[in-house]
């Protein structure tokens, strides 16, 4: 297990007003076991930043911190894009004939301009809310807060599945989908609700199938996640994070990309052939789970 020296434990706690390190304390062990938990729960819609929280505390370890959650993204990232890269290589390559033709009508063209729309409310809304959301002990972060998050989430999702038509194909997204999105994506900032989470409910209120919703989720989801990523390691460089900390974020973002294609392979083919209602039943019961604990003294 990676030690931390007492002066990087020092440097780490004398700069944690302005972003949260925690991790860096619990070593590459523990790192890589909480990088099995967000892989899974990154790309499900379930909030890996709930389970971030939340079984850390159970364990009776420290918070790895929002800064952890957010780098971390850059696994999820490289599982996206590996697991989806001949959709991502035909929208650019599409898009760029599209546009040598002034074909504005061409699909791959609007699929990647709605990418672009859906991922403009989150930057804007994130580079506002960046230094509540990455300070040590952010009042967004207490397991109250995530675990309301988790049920309300529950409560939008099990809605979307009632009142889903499922009609919708890829194919079918618009402009206006992807504004509609985007502007569910920002909800994803406050911890429980869950990116994915958030844009795939969108996306089944929208009338699209469940296993198109996913697709289109984790397309426009991209830059959404490559921003937050890159975003939070610029972050970490900038504060002087010590080497030990940064082998540890590597073996952390190391497994976490493993365990991240494999869920994304997994909802895929949960989704085509079973409804969402054992994820909204998980994600309800895992917020009572968290309010308990904290009227219960677990945290």
């Amino acid at each position: 297990m990676a030690s931390v020296s007492p002066m990087a434990s020092a440097t780490v706690h004398a700069h944690c007003a302005a972003i949260d390190t925690g991790f860096v304390a619990l070593g590459a062990v523990k790192v890589a076991f909480l990088g099995v938990v967000q892989g899974i729960s990154e790309l499900l819609p379930i909030s890996s930043t709930a389970h971030l929280r939340a079984i850390p505390a159970f364990l009776g370890w420290p918070d790895p911190g929002s800064a952890f959650s957010a780098a971390m993204q850059l696994a999820a990232l490289a599982a996206v894009v590996t697991y989806f890269w001949t959709d991502i290589e035909r929208s650019v390559t599409g898009s760029i004939r599209a546009i040598r033709r002034r074909d504005w009508h061409d699909f791959e063209l609007r699929l990647a301009v709605a990418v672009i729309i859906a991922t403009i409310p989150i930057v804007v809304a994130g580079a506002s809310l960046s230094k509540v959301l990455n300070a040590c002990n952010s009042p967004l972060r207490t397991p109250l807060v995530i675990g309301i998050a988790c049920l309300v989430m529950a409560a939008l999702l099990a809605l979307a599945e009632w009142l889903a038509t499922h009609r919708r194909g890829t194919d079918k997204l618009t402009l206006r989908d992807g504004l509609l999105i985007g502007i569910a994506q920002v909800g994803a900032l406050i911890p429980g609700v869950s990116r994915s989470g958030s844009t795939f409910t969108a996306s089944l209120g929208l009338g699209f199938a469940r296993a198109d919703a996913a697709r289109v989720s984790f397309l426009l989801g991209v830059p959404a996640i490559a921003a937050a990523g890159l975003h939070e390691i610029w972050e970490l460089a900038r504060f002087g994070l010590p080497l030990s900390g940064w082998i540890t974020l590597g073996v952390g973002l190391i497994v976490s990309s493993q365990s991240s294609f494999l869920a994304i392979w997994g909802l895929m083919r949960f989704l085509e052939r079973f409804s969402t209602w054992p994820l909204v039943i998980y994600r309800a019961l895992f917020g009572v789970l968290l309010i308990g604990g904290v009227y219960a003294g677990w945290f």
